[in-house]
């Protein structure tokens, strides 16, 4: 089973995947959690190119393209072995990410990252995605109060100094792929407390498990 988690800047993905891991590993089930862009030793290097605040003249179509090399090498080397073993995984951002950067927040289409997608993703779509909601500003006072606390890396941050409208369409890309996929995307109000968030996600999770008959 393939997991994954979205959300625009400060929605608090990676705190909530630690609840998710911990909750499959308490059932027994051999986890496997990665991300991007990153994952890999190729994909870190690619990974540091996106993020670097210095690189804010990137063009929307080479971003693009490095998110899909960056995905190419962590379907083939860490997501596929690691299904066809039974392993769930569990990935913080995947196609949706991109479709809703790249493809709504760029301009570039959805359709058009999907189809570029679809040759690196080797039949690989996610059986679950959690969506953490919340309005563009909080998050991105999230993610910039994360970012000033030094618990983030602040040359990683060409995002996070995108302007406002930019996160809103963001966000309304992820909206609108929650609406045509309703049964894989699970919206979750991420501006509720942690512990708040948490509980919800344990709930969906105890109701996936009984849908797909996991014990």
């Amino acid at each position: 089973m393939l997991i994954t988690m979205e959300g625009i800047e400060g929605s608090g993905k990676s705190t909530q995947i630690a609840h998710i891991a911990a909750y499959f590993h308490q059932k027994g089930y051999e986890c496997v959690v990665t991300r991007e862009p990153g994952g890999t030793k190729i994909g870190e290097k690619i990974r540091r190119i996106l993020l670097d605040r210095d690189h804010d003249m990137l063009d929307a179509m080479a971003e693009l393209l490095l998110y899909t090399a960056d995905r190419a090498q962590h379907v083939s080397e860490i997501i596929k072995p690691a299904l066809d073993k039974g392993n769930i995984v569990i990935c913080d951002r995947f196609l949706d990410s991109t479709i809703a950067y790249q493809g709504a927040a760029r301009g570039i289409g959805p359709d058009t990252v999907t189809s570029i997608n679809r040759l690196v993703l080797k039949g690989i779509w996610p059986d679950i995605t959690f969506l953490l909601d919340l309005p563009s500003e909080i998050g991105l006072s999230r993610a910039w109060r994360a970012i000033d606390a030094g618990a983030r890396d602040t040359s990683q941050s060409r995002f996070e100094r995108e302007k406002i409208v930019f996160h809103e369409k963001v966000r309304q890309g992820y909206l609108a792929l929650a609406e045509a996929e309703p049964e894989r995307i699970r919206i979750i109000d991420a501006s509720a407390s942690p512990g708040d968030v948490k509980a919800a996600l344990l709930e969906q999770l105890k109701a996936i498990s009984g849908e797909k008959r996991m014990p």
